[in-house]
């Protein structure tokens, strides 16, 4: 399926969980894709090998997105190698839970600048060659949290929220330069954090969610790769949530 055929992609934190499906969901359906990494250099190095080895064109930089200054380095080289760029996926993250009277000042901004200000980092560099295109697709990698919230995680919770507002705000700015701006928020995935739960824990996770199971990360990677897609031509400013139907 090569519904991207000719795009160049970027996607940041690509090595492992979801930035990897997203990674490989691209490459198959034909984008030349970079991605980056902050500290994973043998995953980063293993998957670039995979994707070459498949034919695919591919591209690894080791960069913190809360740096502007990195940020625009990596959209740079990217063009400098592709000439453009059509697609950004901003999915890199962490999270330092905490309830809030225990929670550090460090914890608050490691996850605000890790989350949301690589999302301004990223996005402001990116749609500048962008808007000289006349064309992009930007896609953010939020959370249900950031729709309904989650006590332990006010700090994840504000940036994947700030990361919504920015994004319906981004997508009236630059709609006239025919770039879309969307929001993908996955419900609980599985990756290493739901892989660590016990049997009882899993139960009581997947009893609240109406299809009785977790989502697979190719599964948020399928819906990003759609609206990466022309099929998502007139689709901008939306919040999409992959979460089993977690947040009706």
């Amino acid at each position: 399926m090569n519904l991207l055929e000719g795009s160049v992609a970027l996607v940041t934190g690509g090595t492992r969980g979801i930035g990897k499906a997203i990674v490989l969901a691209l490459a198959e359906a034909g984008a030349k894709v970079a991605f980056t990494y902050r500290n994973s250099t043998s995953t980063a190095e293993e998957l670039l090998a995979s994707l070459r080895s498949r034919g695919r064109e591919a591209l690894s930089f080791q960069a913190d997105a809360s740096s502007s200054a990195e940020s625009a380095a990596v959209v740079e080289s990217v063009v400098k190698e592709w000439t453009r760029l059509d697609i950004l996926v901003n999915n890199a993250g962490l999270t330092k839970d905490g309830l809030l009277m225990r929670m550090s000042e460090e914890d608050w901004d490691r996850v605000i600048a890790t989350n949301l200000k690589s999302v301004y980092n990223l996005t402001k560099a990116a749609s500048r060659q962008m808007m000289s295109q006349k064309s992009g697709k930007i896609i953010m990698i939020s959370s249900i949290v950031g729709v309904v919230g989650n006590a332990g995680q006010s700090n994840y919770a504000a940036s994947k929220a700030g990361m919504i507002g920015f994004s319906k705000s981004i997508a009236k700015e630059l709609g006239s330069r025919n770039i879309q701006v969307n929001v993908v928020a996955p419900g609980y995935v599985e990756t290493d954090m739901t892989a660590a739960l016990n049997p009882e824990q899993r139960k009581a996770l997947t009893e609240r969610i109406p299809l009785k199971r977790t989502a697979r990360p190719e599964e948020i990677a399928g819906v990003v790769r759609f609206l990466a897609s022309r099929d998502a031509d007139y689709i901008t400013g939306q919040v999409v949530c992959v979460d089993g139907g977690l947040t009706m």
